[in-house]
């Protein structure tokens, strides 16, 4: 416990410091009159009271929802298929046909 006393000077610091600055914040306000309430009073009502204006749209029409279904389904996309004769392949010759299936993957 007696290693923990040289914490007292800081603590000291800084509740002076959080009282002084509680003390300068209270006196700073003042106090309000009357007439400084009305008006006050006057000019939120004014506030409240005007209509509020609309914002214009966005440049692109909003998303459609997607269906809840509870299950992540992708599209599916056909896989590219590699005919003989294609470009990027030499054609073959009737007796040369491969016998799988060739698909590009």
């Amino acid at each position: 416990m007696e290693i923990l006393f040289w914490l007292v000077p800081a603590a000291v610091v800084t509740l002076a410091a959080m009282v002084g600055v509680g003390w300068w914040g209270r006196e700073s306000k003042g106090v309000v009159s009357d007439a400084g309430r009305e008006a006050a009073a006057r000019k939120l009502g004014e506030a409240l009271s005007r209509e509020q204006s609309s914002r214009p749209g966005y440049a692109v029409p909003p998303r459609t929802p997607d269906r809840a279904s509870g299950v992540a389904v992708r599209p599916s996309k056909a896989r590219p298929v590699v005919l003989p004769g294609s470009a990027d392949e030499p054609a073959v010759s009737a007796d040369d046909q491969p016998t799988s299936d060739r698909r590009a993957s």
